[in-house]
């Protein structure tokens, strides 16, 4: 079974790494042009298009998928099946209909919930408890086609995007291990995805990283595991940006202003939150200094009570 592979961020080599364990053969692979990365904006390869090079596997970066940057590269390589990962871009129809066994796609989340860019991030910070790997087939929806099979992992109250992302590529990797060999026997009973049920992981933005301290504590503890290690959530303290990046619900009322800082405790800064929460910020990073832990923050830098964040 001759295999195109097209992903492109790290989640993606868990899939790569999988299909090698079971003993696939990769003919090509296809990931997005390089980008700027960090402070220096010096250009940079996508994870995968390392692991190619290393591998020594075909590797492609179209612009676009458009029938004259792509089709030649497709009818070359003639693939039996396309395997998606995290790829970035929409398949074109010429596409979605060329392989014999279709293209099929590792989702990180059990769908129809969190179709989209951001299923990880959207996961933790709604509160969701479970979450999961969809392997689908894939149509001109985003996200809409047949599901071949789902594993169901566990989001526990400790896990963050970074921890969530490493327990959902070790079950993708045995997702799609499963799925190849129904597919190859012809033993897929696909299972039609219920619309009603679906729901948008949009791209997470700056917008969705600002902390809103009328929401209760809770809902902004999720916000800053579901953002923790990247983009961290943040908030401002006395007009400079403050991300943050580890926190804990308090259980204890606070009758303050949302946003204020009542307590400041030798490790932690104790916040007002929404519906008389309040919430202990453990650690963080103010502009122009390290992320750290808020004791050794505190031992060169005052926070007063009274202060309010997010102003």
């Amino acid at each position: 079974m001759k295999i195109m592979f097209m992903g492109t961020p790290e989640f993606s080599l868990s899939t790569l790494d999988a299909l090698k364990e079971a003993g696939y053969s990769v003919d090509a692979i296809i990931t997005q042009p390089d980008k700027p990365k960090n402070r220096g904006q010096k250009m940079s390869h996508p994870p995968v298009y390392d692991y190619a090079v290393e591998n020594n596997i075909n590797v492609y970066q179209p612009e676009n998928l458009k029938k004259e940057n792509f089709e030649n590269i497709l009818t070359d390589v003639d693939p039996d099946i396309i395997i998606v990962t995290a790829y970035g871009k929409i398949l074109p129809e010429y596409v979605l209909n060329y392989p014999k066994y279709g293209c099929i796609n590792v989702h990180a989340s059990l769908l129809p919930k969190y179709r989209g860019a951001a299923p990880i991030q959207w996961s933790i910070i709604n509160g969701e408890k479970v979450t999961g790997v969809t392997i689908m087939y894939m149509e001109k929806g985003l996200d809409t086609g047949d599901m071949i099979l789902k594993e169901e992992v566990e989001i526990t109250p400790v896990d963050t995007y970074e921890t969530l992302h490493d327990k959902l590529a070790l079950v993708g990797k045995k997702a799609i291990k499963d799925a190849l060999v129904l597919i190859e026997n012809g033993k897929v009973t696909a299972q039609k995805q219920d619309d009603a049920l679906s729901n948008y992981a949009h791209m997470i933005d700056k917008n969705t990283a600002r902390i809103d301290w009328s929401k209760t504590a809770n809902d902004i503890n999720n916000l800053v595991r579901g953002l923790n290690p990247f983009p961290k959530a943040m908030t401002t303290y006395n007009g400079k940006l403050l991300k943050i990046t580890e926190t804990e619900v308090l259980d204890l009322k606070s009758s303050c202003e949302c946003g204020i800082v009542f307590e400041v405790e030798k490790d932690a800064i104790c916040v007002s939150c929404g519906n008389a929460t309040s919430l202990r910020l453990k650690t963080i990073q103010l502009e122009g200094k390290k992320m750290m832990k808020v004791k050794d923050f505190l031992v060169g830098n005052k926070i007063d009570i009274g202060t309010k964040l997010g102003e």
